[in-house]
């Protein structure tokens, strides 16, 4: 599967192999528990991120994981957001501090 990470003007189609997607159950569930408790998005507190938010915030979290050259993070994060969004193609990502400015792209 291929999800497509936009970043500005630039697109990263990041290659998550099915198996990880089906398989990395209890790294999506760490990080769901991570999320269960509340987290703070920008300016914004949010009490229990919705699916959404999450996927909004695991695009904050492959933002840093470009930016450290970790590829294998950003595989596992991508195989989180076509796991639990399985409908989303893409993730536009807001650079501008502004998380709840992050684009999911369906269709």
């Amino acid at each position: 599967m291929i999800l497509k990470v936009v970043v500005e003007d630039q697109v990263y189609p990041i290659t998550v192999p099915d198996d990880i997607v089906r398989g990395a159950e209890e790294f999506f569930s760490k990080i769901d528990r991570d999320m269960d408790n509340g987290w703070q998005m920008s300016r914004d507190w949010v009490d229990n991120p919705n699916l959404e938010q999450r996927c909004q915030i695991v695009g904050d979290k492959m933002l840093t994981a470009m930016h450290n050259n970790d590829e294998r993070l950003m595989v596992l994060l991508s195989a989180y957001v076509l796991n639990r969004a399985p409908n989303v193609t893409a993730i536009r990502i807001d650079t501008n501090g502004e998380m709840l400015e992050t684009e999911l792209v369906t269709g």
